[in-house]
């Protein structure tokens, strides 16, 4: 579902699409007359360029518009790539505006002319520059807020457009004083600087069309974050992954002690809440829990008197005057010793002050039926608890752990 924030997100860069375009139209048009009326080829060529420029930042407007569409049974993680797909194109368009000019600064190199009216022409060439340069700050401005890579790539594209209207400027400039070959040089080793950019651009785009993780950093946050929740012993499988301007993620945690699914829910979604705190542009984060395969444990009984594994049972948890700690390794009783209860000296609550003391003690599973104010204290650090179920004590410990 799109929440109210990526939902201004995408309407910003939307905005910026469609002035982007209205800008290009204009600047086309005039660059257009002027060309034709003084002759100029340069002139000529960078307004059919300036209508490349409308298909790209109307491209870049209708992606984000559809992105903002609900996610469907068809797309349920929504349509976030067609802003990808959008970028991939402007890179690609990209590549073929450095080839246009390419060709054409070779033709300019080889047949040099000179032009008509050069001062309205030298002016429009200006225009064009410090339009061009306005656009590309505003889009880059504009992308980098929001993460859009296709808004970001388009004002890279209009910076190159500062680039090709400089050449034009020069070429007239060089044409008017009686160098018109210099323009043919220039032209076309910029020529290759914008090839080269279009190919860096889409390589970016295509990985992130192929899911790559692209953001090894927000991995690190995300496992550093995720080792700070008590309980967690390892987070491993951890998957980013860019969809548009929006970033996915998945990750496994591993914990040392069995979780409720209310417990494993609640861990889940403070979670997600923490991680979206510190990435403002994570859209779904998918959080998978398993307890990490455990082979020590240390259990707990409550019992009436100090006699080892061979004590008698007490069911009053709070009132029993000693508890017997068993530790186990792979199922097995290895060491096991007995300490006084100190809830039994208070008045009140003297389960929750036995269940503080088990806690204190690293247990990890009681044997025994708990009151509800006891079995909170214990479920804040995920003890486990077990109906006793044996003839002695020792079958009420083994049995726990299974």
């Amino acid at each position: 579902m799109l929440d109210k924030n990526k939902a201004i997100k995408l309407k910003r860069g939307q905005t910026a699409a469609k002035y982007s375009s209205l800008a290009n139209l204009i600047l086309a048009v005039i660059k257009g007359v002027v060309g034709l009326l003084s002759g100029s080829v340069a002139l000529i060529a960078d307004s059919v360029h300036s209508f490349s420029d409308i298909f790209a930042s109307f491209a870049v407007y209708l992606g984000l518009k559809l992105s903002q569409r609900k996610p469907d049974q068809k797309f349920p993680y929504g349509y976030y790539k067609i802003e990808s797909f959008i970028s991939l194109i402007i890179s690609i368009i990209i590549m073929g505006t450095g080839v246009e000019i390419g060709l054409e600064s070779y033709h300019a190199f080889l047949n040099p002319t000179t032009i008509g009216i050069p001062l309205i022409s030298l002016l429009t060439a200006v225009i064009s520059v410090f339009v061009s340069f306005a656009l590309s700050v505003y889009k880059t401005r504009v992308g980098t807020e929001i993460g859009s890579k296709a808004l970001m790539n388009d004002g890279k594209h209009s910076l190159i457009d500062v680039f090709t209207s400089i050449i034009v400027f020069f070429s007239i400039l060089t044409s008017f004083i009686g160098y018109p070959q210099l323009q043919g040089l220039a032209g076309i080793f910029v020529a290759f600087l914008i090839i080269y950019l279009g190919l860096k651009l889409s390589k970016n785009d295509i990985l992130v069309l192929l899911d790559a993780c692209l953001d090894p950093e927000k991995v690190k946050k995300i496992k550093n974050l995720s080792m700070e929740v008590d309980g967690v012993e390892n987070v491993h499988d951890i998957k980013v992954r860019r969809s548009g301007p929006f970033v996915f993620a998945d990750l496994h945690l591993e914990t040392l002690k069995e979780f409720t699914v209310e417990q494993a829910s609640e861990i889940s979604n403070n979670l997600e809440k923490q991680i979206k705190a510190e990435i403002d542009d994570l859209d779904g984060l998918n959080i998978k829990i398993e307890p990490k395969e455990k082979l020590r444990f240390r259990g707990a009984v409550p019992i009436k008197e100090d006699n080892g594994l061979n004590s008698n049972f007490s069911e009053h948890f709070g009132k029993t005057p000693y508890i017997l700690f068993v530790d186990l390794y792979k199922g097995k009783i290895t060491d096991f010793y007995v300490k006084e209860n100190p809830g039994k000296r208070y008045e009140r609550k003297k389960g929750i002050k036995a269940a503080e003391f088990l806690n204190n003690e690293k247990t990890d599973i009681v044997s025994e039926d708990v009151v509800e104010g006891p079995m909170y204290v214990l479920a804040t650090e995920f003890v486990r608890i077990k109906s006793p179920e044996g003839k002695n004590l020792k079958e009420m410990v083994l049995n726990a752990v299974k």
